[in-house]
């Protein structure tokens, strides 16, 4: 008798998270208002945009598969340099998902090096971790941070990040993120680049959440 309740228990389960799951399905993603990353701004803080933004080729654009994103250099007004990349992805349904650089680095020749966590401090006092590494290539060295962003969350894994993007198209109806990754030359030192590296993190992720909506 217990076995039968239970069996027909497990169907109904079965039965009840098929009818969600198809409900969802046909529903779609949720909506959320944002702006274009072309809109982002000239002027974070003490960084100043420096040139036009840069435009990935074709072929890259067709591995990246992303449907908006943003390649810009700022310069600090202390002199220092970064590069600022933002890959957005309105939805994952499709197949389409940020690149890690774990991946991508490696196979255009650069080293990755000094693998940690570092806490970024917004101006508000909230803190969140990104990825730090060393990359060089051909005589280029240079500091990265990057993290995975969208949905109101921050994360430095990708796995977590997948696994949050199935848990939320189920729960807001959504898949939608950013791929966040900052360059910064090491001129002086790996702390110095640290350092501004994560003044421009701080500086720039003030306004993210506009045009990668919480």
């Amino acid at each position: 008798m217990k076995m039968n309740v239970r069996f027909w228990a497990l169907v109904i389960v079965i039965v009840v998270v098929g009818i969600v799951v198809n409900s969802w399905a046909s529903l779609g993603e949720a909506r959320v208002d944002r702006k274009q990353l072309n809109e982002f701004p000239a002027q974070l803080g003490s960084w100043t945009q420096r040139g036009p933004d840069q435009q990935l080729d074709q072929e890259t654009l067709s591995v990246l598969r992303a449907s908006d994103y943003l390649l810009r250099d700022y310069r600090s007004a202390n002199g220092r340099s970064g590069n600022y990349y933002v890959g957005y992805y309105a939805t994952q349904r499709d197949g389409s998902t940020f690149h890690s650089p774990l991946n991508c680095l490696p196979g255009s020749g650069w080293t990755m090096t000094d693998p940690a966590r570092t806490a970024i401090t917004l101006a508000d006092g909230r803190t969140f971790e990104a990825n730090k590494y060393i990359i060089e290539n051909g005589g280029v060295r240079q500091l990265m941070l990057y993290w995975y962003q969208g949905r109101g969350r921050v994360v430095t894994s990708e796995y977590w990040g997948k696994v949050y993007t199935v848990l939320d198209s189920i729960r807001m109806r959504r898949s939608d993120a950013a791929m966040v990754r900052i360059t910064v030359p090491v001129t002086s030192s790996d702390v110095d680049a640290l350092n501004a590296a994560k003044d421009l993190a701080a500086a720039t992720s003030s306004v993210l959440p506009e045009f990668v909506p919480n």
